[in-house]
């Protein structure tokens, strides 16, 4: 039922092939990485390096843990050999896990893995197993969906019992760098949305995330047909229908986009209509906490944050409108427009029409126009020495206003060149223009 077995590289002298690789291999899927078990980890890298042209580096010398990664970015971890190969396996997590391969391709599979490969099933080796490592239970649920295998009964029983043995505080939590990385490879799939409800189901998901879970069963109305929390999970769905290039810090922001409904949550005390303003604010708040407890880089955390806070942005109505569109949200797009629309089409609710729908895609092509049109910011046409010297100040927040009025002015288009840019600052400084240009930071 498997595709052909690929090629593999050369073995290293005395290796195994073990765990996921062996796995894949199994399955006629090429591995995209690879971990060796070999008497000589050091020895065995070099080895590799030398066939590859790759680099070779130790993680960490001590216990003989090496890393080779080739020019074409496969990677290639070796690890001492065990001494008992098969009571090494059968430590491991999953069954589909718990195989090594020989030179001469010969399986070890002391626990009828390959079998479980067949069935497409996921079968723990032992519940034991699975707590002594508790991110294992996160683990399953990625399996789930990466592989297209299913937990079978007492796996899925033992994963939960892990879930609330985590919840009762019986077993320590995994560090949150360890349930980041699960994370990530789990959003990286197609499928990621269909996996974070099996996160729910399992019991994990409110370990991880809890203020996701918090939209369960509030009912939005309106443009919406789904509670909160399925809504962002659906926004996530169509997200990746339309993006599966999507970098990570946009499918957080998607996941994470309404989190902030629940604690925004306010009804009309005459009409009873329910209302969430400022939800998008305190969405960014959330997401940043969210992201830096699981240990994102800054600057992920940061993008994932603005295109939370930016996402309940209208839609420009006219070219002049969308070219200031573009100007002020220039950084998040088109990233912006994206997560707007994956949230449009989650979104079928009585109030979503045709009509509608034609109008917020009529509202996407302007800005798309515009950014096609300066895909780039325009030259500065004053410096802040120039600024400076027109309004007759030294440094400080009046002359950031004004270049700020000014570069969007001529991203409108409404100055040309410095002769009118000084004018455009002498005008604004003596208050001629009653409504310069707000720019605001999403």
């Amino acid at each position: 039922m498997f595709r052909r077995r690929p090629p593999l590289p050369p073995f290293p002298s005395g290796a195994l092939l073990v765990g996921g690789a062996a796995r894949d291999w199994l399955r006629g899927v090429a591995p995209k990485d690879f971990d060796w078990a070999v008497p000589d980890p050091a020895a065995a890298a070099r080895q590799l390096a030398q066939q590859s042209g790759g680099a070779v580096f130790p993680l960490d010398e001590g216990r003989g843990y090496w890393r080779v990664m080739d020019p074409g970015g496969v990677q290639h971890d070796l690890v001492p050999r065990p001494a008992d190969v098969i009571a090494d396996l059968l430590r491991r997590d999953f069954t589909v896990n718990a195989l090594a391969l020989t030179e001469a391709r010969q399986v070890l599979d002391p626990a009828g893995g390959q079998r479980d490969l067949r069935a497409r099933r996921l079968r723990m080796v032992s519940a034991a197993n699975l707590r002594a490592d508790p991110l294992r239970a996160w683990r399953a649920a990625r399996f789930e969906v990466t592989l297209g295998f299913r937990l079978e009964p007492a796996s899925e029983a033992a994963v939960r019992a892990v879930a609330a043995e985590l919840t009762s505080g019986t077993l320590p939590l995994p560090a949150p760098e360890r349930v980041r990385e699960e994370l990530h490879a789990l959003l990286a799939h197609p499928d990621a949305a269909r996996g974070v409800r099996r996160l729910d189901t399992l019991g994990l998901l409110a370990l991880t995330l809890p203020e996701l879970r918090e939209g369960q069963g509030l009912v939005q109305g309106g443009f919406h047909h789904l509670d909160v929390f399925d809504h962002n999970l659906e926004a996530l769905h169509q997200l990746l229908a339309r993006r599966p290039d999507a970098a990570l810090p946009l499918r957080w922001a998607t996941l994470l986009h309404d989190v902030g409904k629940p604690r925004a949550y306010a009804t009309d005390p005459e009409t009873g209509r329910a209302s969430f303003h400022g939800h998008d604010r305190l969405g960014a708040e959330l997401t940043e906490a969210i992201l830096t407890r699981l240990r994102l880089p800054a600057e992920d955390v940061r993008r994932a944050a603005r295109l939370v806070g930016a996402h309940m942005v209208h839609l420009p109505a006219g070219e002049k409108e969308a070219r200031r569109f573009v100007h002020r949200r220039r950084e998040l797009l088109p990233d912006l427009l994206s997560l707007m629309l994956a949230d449009r089409e989650a979104a079928r609710g009585p109030q979503s029409s045709p009509a509608s729908r034609q109008a917020y895609a009529q509202g996407m092509e302007r800005v798309l126009a515009a950014l096609d049109a300066q895909p780039a910011p325009p030259r500065p046409l004053l410096s802040g020495e120039d600024v400076m010297a027109l309004l007759g100040c030294g440094p400080g927040p009046r002359v950031g206003a004004a270049l700020r009025a000014l570069a969007e002015a001529a991203a409108l288009g409404e100055v040309q060149d410095s002769q009118e840019a000084r004018a455009f600052v002498a005008a604004w400084a003596a208050g001629q223009d009653p409504d310069p240009p707000a720019v605001t930071t999403p």
